[in-house]
């Protein structure tokens, strides 16, 4: 897949790679809480799911509030309601309550990293116009038919996940996968985010004088 900037045309995203160093860091005792960390100048987050011990649980996943101003709008509504219970090999997770407002988590049943969405939140500080997009053709639709995302990596932060932001529908959704978790996850949700939320503008951050 070929990098673009916002309007230009990709099939699939890449994946960072796994860093065993960071999982070694994590503690057994919090298998499968999925914890917002801020990234470097980045408005939203990525999500870091801690590692399953040798005999690993699935467990509620525990997500931390973060600013959300779009998060009751009918078009978050609209996209959970539609939102599948399996993403491939992974399935709806119970989220540990209270769970911020238009989130979503799916999990292998080994109790790994989970996959997060979440709806309506702010735009990443990073996204400008100078920023590379990804774009994800809508499955049987038309050849022009995608969704543009904007990724987040969390190398830098030795976290083994990235977040996709969808930019061009005029709320931001921001999902999570950890490294592995294969192209059936975002083309599924691509595709329910094409039926559920209209595409506008992009409108990324100018870039600074």
């Amino acid at each position: 897949m070929t990098p673009k900037t916002p309007g230009s045309t990709n099939d699939e995203p890449a994946e960072p790679a796994d860093t065993a160093s960071a999982q070694e860091r994590r503690s057994p005792a919090l298998i499968a809480a999925a914890v917002a960390l801020p990234v470097a100048l980045v408005v939203g987050v990525i999500v870091a799911a801690v590692l399953a011990n040798s005999n690993p649980v699935k467990e509620p996943v525990a997500l931390a509030p973060v600013p959300a101003p779009a998060a009751t709008s009918p078009e978050c509504a609209a996209l959970l309601a539609a939102l599948p219970n399996s993403l491939g090999d992974f399935t709806d997770a119970e989220l540990a309550q209270p769970a911020p407002t238009a989130t979503k988590a799916w999990q292998r049943d080994d109790g790994s990293d989970p996959i997060v969405l979440r709806c309506g939140l702010d735009r990443p500080d990073t996204f400008d116009s100078a920023s590379v997009l990804q774009g994800i053709k809508v499955s049987s639709s038309a050849p022009d038919d995608e969704v543009q995302w904007f990724q987040v990596s969390g190398a830098d932060q030795s976290i083994a996940a990235s977040t996709w932001f969808v930019v061009d529908r005029g709320i931001y959704v921001a999902m999570t996968t950890p490294d592995g978790a294969g192209p059936t996850p975002i083309q599924t949700v691509t595709d329910v985010v094409a039926k559920t939320m209209p595409r506008k503008d992009i409108d990324p951050a100018p870039l600074p004088n």
